[in-house]
């Protein structure tokens, strides 16, 4: 059984971690972007990120004024057992959301959509939003934070199969051009898309393909995968750097991730995670020891599974 103070305590201690300790993956691809940025303006701005993010850290303070707006995914793994359920591990995170909104402190920026009532703790109706996985032959529960800019960095299209691939790179490319120009981005940063799946779910895997993978890592279809390189890689020949100013690094790195769709349609989504990439996550063993880290290891060959049933892969013998 895993204590609700175990959850509650460790949602808190993700909370100040994303808020302050920028992941170790995304400020090397950071400090690579500033080893190649030729842009005068963007090469300062990047330098100038790096130098905060480091008295962040040493304050103990968020690194960016605006701390977004605080969700939460959790994977259980199919063994796990908490402390009142599931209904207990929302009501410990809501409380968590609450309680390190004043402790860190964070901006309190959940409010009514209409009568604009603000409790002063980034909870409310349908905030923070909690999304679920599960994983096979396990007992442990994965709890990730990420806090992410609520405004901006996020679009949809519904492109058709005869669009093709270059019906999918005119709209990569008129997305981030889109948000350069407009300042719909804070950027350089991590880019995911989204493909397939119904409108709702394309909008969920490119949101997740920007928060939840790392820099670095690559989709395992190798076809996908080359697309990942070749985006990043657009994403920087438009001539837009650091904040919107020219440059060469708009784009971290982009993360694909897709879903089977209606046969007639190929919806598409694109994301941009903010500059500082805020994100935590700890796993809760079930006899109650705490690991954290900064990989959120969210999408697994489970999760990506293609068939009706799941077969545990059976190690390989040592020879």
């Amino acid at each position: 059984m895993i204590p609700l103070a175990t959850i509650e305590k460790t949602a808190e201690t993700l909370m100040e971690k994303a808020a302050i300790e920028i992941p170790e993956d995304y400020l090397g691809g950071l400090r690579r972007c500033a080893d190649t940025e030729k842009g005068d303006l963007s090469s300062f701005v990047i330098q100038a990120m790096l130098e905060n993010y480091e008295a962040a850290k040493e304050d103990r303070r968020a690194m960016c004024g605006d701390t977004g707006v605080p969700r939460w995914y959790v994977k259980y793994g199919n063994d796990a057992r908490p402390e009142s359920g599931p209904i207990g591990v929302e009501s410990a995170l809501r409380r968590a959301t609450a309680n390190a909104t004043q402790s860190i402190p964070l901006r309190p920026n959940r409010v009514h959509p209409l009568w604009r009532t603000d409790h002063d703790n980034n909870v409310g109706i349908n905030a923070p939003e909690i999304e679920y996985a599960f994983h096979p032959d396990a007992d442990w529960i994965d709890l990730t934070t990420v806090h992410k800019g609520g405004l901006f960095g996020s679009d949809y299209r519904m492109l058709f199969p005869g669009d093709g691939m270059q019906g999918i790179r005119r709209f990569f490319l008129d997305t981030l051009v889109a948000f350069g120009k407009r300042g719909l981005a804070c950027q350089p940063a991590i880019v995911g898309v989204g493909l397939g799946g119904s409108k709702d779910a394309c909008m969920v895997l490119g949101k997740q393909a920007s928060c939840l993978r790392t820099v670095g890592s690559r989709n395992p279809d190798p076809k996908i995968a080359e697309l990942e390189d070749e985006f990043k890689e657009l994403g920087n020949s438009i001539g837009m750097g650091a904040m919107g100013f020219m440059g060469s690094s708009m784009v971290v790195d982009c993360n694909i991730e897709v879903g089977y769709c209606h046969t007639g349609g190929m919806p598409m989504s694109v994301h941009m995670f903010c500059l500082s990439s805020r994100r935590a996550t700890a796993r809760i063993h079930g006899d109650g020891r705490v690991e954290y880290r900064t990989d959120p290891d969210w999408f697994t060959d489970y999760s990506r599974r293609a068939t009706v049933e799941w077969h545990t892969p059976v190690p390989m013998a040592a020879e």
